[in-house]
């Protein structure tokens, strides 16, 4: 979800609940949940790039973690809950978010599955830097949006409930979906990393789920939180500046 009210201050800050810590346990054991693929499809754990890839994504998460702490552990406590506990999310949505799932079990799979039998040519030591490059860089904007928006919801809905707003502040000042443009370059990093052209396949169908995603809320929050029209007039573009 990309748009939520404004910061709380230190004062109402709530205390990191046991969903708060299920929420942090659960991002690591998401790196487990992608990483562990790589390993199975190569049929070995001798593989460098695999294990540099798991180790860039562990810090990351810990890192985002660690800023939420701080930051906003109300949004621990919220995205640690239940998935029976997530009313009003939109079907669609929940279709979307089930194929995001398959995604991030098939696509390093394939990899792993490259990288033992060799379908593809190996990748240059460039394109695997540049996907360093990507995959950290993708934090930034996942750890900021997370960090200032007290209702990055794991799915979509809006929570009237909880006086949901418009979040402008952040990087919602440049994009209005800021959170999707993160997970889109993390798509993008995985087969440069591991050098596998065979994971280019899931890796692009994860893009487009997520512009379709973009798409479908962003028309979600036109219709139903106040203000989102306006907010759409003064931060013109979804997901890249100048493009769309």
């Amino acid at each position: 979800m990309s748009q939520t009210m404004p910061g709380s201050t230190d004062e109402t800050r709530p205390p990191l609940d046991i969903y708060g810590y299920n929420c942090i346990a659960r991002h690591i054991g998401m790196v487990i949940f992608i990483c562990l693929p790589l390993f199975i499809g190569a049929g070995t754990y001798q593989w460098d790039w695999a294990w540099f890839y798991a180790a860039i994504n562990l810090i990351g998460w810990i890192v985002l973690s660690l800023i939420l702490v701080r930051e906003n552990p109300g949004l621990l406590n919220e995205r640690g809950r239940r998935v029976k506990d997530m009313v009003g999310t939109k079907r669609w949505d929940w279709v979307i978010m089930y194929s995001y799932s398959l995604l991030l079990i098939v696509m390093p799979l394939v990899a792993g599955f490259d990288y033992r039998y060799g379908w593809t040519s190996p990748v240059p030591l460039w394109a695997r830097a540049a996907g360093v490059i990507v995959l950290i860089v993708s934090f930034i904007p996942l750890t900021w949006s997370m960090a200032v928006n007290h209702y990055f919801s794991a799915t979509v809905r809006i929570r009237t409930d909880r006086g949901h707003h418009v979040e402008t502040s952040g990087p919602y000042r440049i994009v209005r979906h800021p959170g999707y443009v993160a997970i889109i370059l993390q798509f993008i990093a995985v087969p440069l990393i591991v050098g596998s052209g065979a994971a280019w396949i899931p890796a692009l169908l994860g893009v487009l789920l997520f512009f379709v995603r973009t798409a479908l809320e962003d028309q979600t929050l036109q219709a139903e939180l106040p203000g989102y029209r306006e907010y759409a007039e003064q931060v013109r573009y979804r997901l890249l500046p100048g493009v769309w």
